[in-house]
């Protein structure tokens, strides 16, 4: 073994030189092609002569601008490309590759194929040093032990025979050790890989991608693909290294800015940012749902947001009917069957029931909001609804237009005139000599009647172009007025507690707010009324931690997205949100793109917690029996009861000061609020540099941190307490998810205190 070490050292040698070769090629490369583009930029307009004297000319100036721009164009492209490559060399000089297949191709001699982030090829750029592991060859490594094996290419599948399969841990150009492995994965780098301290970001796993991994990251077929995770099984990272994969085998026709991930916070987007860009990746665009829904309705509404939602859910600090009729009002409106209701709400207004609001001009009416009523329903109704608002706006438009020149003569308007600066004087017969109106006295006063006039108008005709003259705020409303009203609409019987959630609904909208589970359905009405604003250039969308979003937004993200192929995240086990019930499923996602575009991989195992804490935490919730841990070995969770508060703060003290002794660089007390957590973060003023995540928090922060449950959903820590165990704050059977999650946060270290009898939950 050790000849063979040596031997397989100077190949590293060798690579290494190469990369280093090539770094110092590269750089000499990228700084001439920064020159380049620097001076083209500098001196874009002395290289072309501009002349518009005869068409001719004119035609000749813009090919030289066209020629001399697709030059800069260029230049950038192949300096943006060349500092893409410097990069991925930099991030393999210390690591060139981490694994090796010996293949045999049918009818061919057996090579040596090692796998890496990025390829290399030698001098020549003839022979391949290192394969890319997304490459199509590199597959195998993932999916098959040694033995007959084959893989997909553009020309076709290749069949062969994996002879042998070796994985290497090399730190600064040294191999560490290798080892000829007949599984998946050697247990040697996983557990190194997962023995490690975490840090502020979520790093890539290509060195240690499983089987199933492997399949998620490069399925490649159909319009949506499921994944079903158990905490902890990878389930995210595999997403980000698919996202790097389609980028690296469409490159020619996906980008970055073509891929949108809907994450469940800010916090979660700073831990994962660094993925893509280790792999030489831009990263894709990242936003939480709540964000897209504040940019389209803030500026009609103050919009709840889901976390605010949750908190009051958890809380139960209303009168039990208000909290019951608040419940069964999320639940019903995050369901199909009130999608269907809005829908066929929308259709019933091609006959009647649209609200507008009236249009005047200092406060004079141009026309009321019953005439324009009366005008949309005895236009022609054979027209599409769209059309007919289209119809209404021209109408609009044209009393706009008469209403402007009666204007002109108001006394107003000389008063304008009068009080004109000269500053703005000036600039009106400056524009006037532009559309040659005659320097006459009586001709231009006439002009400065019609400009002036105009430019007050101005914004009355882009409301009116804009379609806010129709009133969907009272439409929506509407839906609410009369509780009996929605049972035409119903394909099902009313909901429980219907009148309760009219009544509700009707007074948070007086208040010109909007909570979470309102937000969606009114935007969906407000789009089916005015338009859909769909997003066609958007190629993939990934939603993370999926099973948080409800059968409504999932029809609404399927229309706002028409061109998208999907890859959805979740586990059911995490479900936390109120329009979760004790049956949620896929199913819907399914039946929405259809059971032919459709994929689902479940992933049962588990590896970021020790073994002992993963049996500890699949006990926690029904089915916890199908999720297998990864053997690696640690402490048992430990639940220890205290007396009081007091108590309480001092061991939690404690144990943060023994663990940092120990070199753990994220501890997290979670807590079961928001509100929870900010009392603890008051009460351990004893803990140095300690941190309070808040869902307003824009980073994932190291050190010691008190967090709600819900929001360390996603982020991994060394060591976790969960802050009160106690049935008193964990009795609710709805809570299990919670303290679930809360508990799968840890890796290596979870420590459980209860005031009191702990949660039935638990069966230490």
């Amino acid at each position: 073994m050790k000849s063979e070490i040596r031997h397989e050292q100077k190949r590293v040698d060798v690579v290494i030189d190469t990369i280093m070769r090539q770094i110092e090629t590269l750089e000499t490369e990228t700084g001439r092609r920064k020159e380049e583009v620097t001076q083209t930029r500098k001196h874009f307009w002395d290289e072309v002569k501009v002349n518009t004297d005869t068409f001719d000319d004119f035609l000749e100036t813009v090919i030289a601008l066209r020629q001399q721009a697709q030059s800069l164009t260029v230049s950038e492209s192949t300096h943006k490309q060349a500092q893409k490559k410097l990069a991925a060399l930099h991030r393999m000089k210390g690591k060139p590759y981490f694994g090796r297949i010996d293949f045999t191709e049918e009818g061919e001699p057996t090579e040596r194929v090692y796998i890496g982030i990025s390829t290399l090829t030698d001098q020549t750029g003839e022979d391949f040093l290192i394969y890319d592991w997304r490459a199509p060859i590199s597959s195998v490594y993932y999916d098959y032990p040694p033995g007959q094996a084959e893989y997909n290419t553009p020309g076709g599948i290749i069949r062969g025979t994996v002879e042998s399969k070796w994985q290497y841990l090399i730190r600064d150009g040294v191999i560490q050790s290798m080892f000829d492995t007949s599984i998946t994965i050697g247990d040697e780098i996983l557990q190194e890989v997962l023995g490690k301290r975490t840090d502020n970001h979520m790093h890539s796993i290509v060195a240690t991608i499983q089987q199933k991994q492997n399949q998620i990251i490069r399925h490649d077929h159909g319009r949506l693909l499921i994944v079903q995770g158990a905490a902890g099984s990878g389930k995210t990272s595999a997403a980000l290294q698919r996202i790097a994969y389609l980028l690296y085998k469409y490159r020619e026709t996906l980008k970055a800015d073509q891929i949108i991930l809907f994450s469940p916070n800010s916090m979660f987007n700073s831990y994962v940012s660094q993925v893509l860009p280790e792999l030489g990746e831009e990263n894709m665009e990242q936003v939480t749902f709540q964000e897209y829904l504040h940019h389209r309705l803030s500026k009609e509404f103050l919009v709840e947001g889901p976390y605010d939602q949750l908190e009051y859910v958890l809380r139960k600090e209303d009168n039990r009917q208000t909290y019951e009729t608040r419940t069964a009002s999320i639940q019903f409106k995050a369901s199909s069957d009130f999608f269907n209701v809005i829908k066929s709400y929308r259709n019933s207004l091609e006959d009647s029931g649209m609200k507008f609001k009236g249009i005047k001009f200092r406060g004079k009416n141009i026309v009321t909001a019953d005439e324009i009523t009366e005008r949309f329903y005895t236009c022609d109704c054979s027209l599409h609804f769209h059309n007919r608002l289209e119809k209404l706006t021209e109408w609009l438009l044209s009393l706009i237009d008469q209403a402007e020149k009666l204007e002109r003569m108001e006394p107003w308007v000389e008063e304008a005139i009068e009080l004109m600066s000269n500053e703005q004087y000036h600039k009106a017969r400056k524009h006037f000599r532009k559309r040659n109106i005659p320097d006459d006295y009586e001709v231009e006063y006439e002009a400065l009647r019609k400009l002036i006039v105009r430019k007050r108008f101005k914004k009355l005709r882009k409301w009116i172009n804009s379609l806010q003259y129709v009133d969907v705020k009272s439409v929506y409303k509407q839906l609410f007025a009369d509780p009996l009203e929605i049972g035409s609409l119903m394909s099902k019987k009313t909901p429980e507690k219907w009148e309760g959630i009219c009544e509700t609904t009707l007074e948070m909208l007086e208040k010109e707010t909007l909570n979470y589970e309102d937000a969606t359905p009114y935007l969906l009405l407000k789009e089916l009324i005015l338009g859909f604003q769909t997003n066609t250039s958007i190629k993939h969308v990934l939603i993370d931690e999926a099973q948080d979003y409800s059968p409504f937004q999932f029809e609404f993200i399927k229309r706002l997205f028409p061109s998208a192929k999907m890859t959805v995240l979740g586990d059911f086990n995490q479900a936390i949100f109120a329009h979760a019930n004790e049956h949620i499923d896929f199913s819907n996602l399914t039946e929405l793109y259809g059971q032919d575009e459709t994929d689902q991989i479940n992933l049962t195992e588990s590896y970021r917690s020790t073994k002992p804490i993963i049996e500890f935490t699949r006990r926690l919730v029904p089915g916890g029996e199908h999720i297998s841990a990864f053997e690696r070995d640690g402490a048992k969770p430990a639940l220890t009861r205290v007396a009081d508060h007091d108590d309480l703060h001092d061991r939690i003290a404690e144990t943060i000061e023994k663990w940092r002794e120990h070199g753990y660089h994220s501890i997290a007390v979670i807590c079961k609020t928001a509100a929870e957590s900010e009392m603890v973060f008051g009460s351990l003023n004893q803990v140095e540099n300690l941190k309070l995540m808040k869902s307003v928090s824009l980073e994932y922060e190291q050190g010691v941190v008190v967090i709600p449950a819900y929001l360390a959903k996603g982020i991994e820590f060394d060591a976790v307490i969960i802050y009160d165990a106690s049935d008193n704050t964990y009795g609710d059977e709805s809570l299990r998810r919670l303290f679930y999650t809360a508990c799968t946060r840890a890796m290596h270290q979870l420590q459980l205190y209860t005031i009191g009898k702990p949660t039935h939950f638990i069966e230490l």
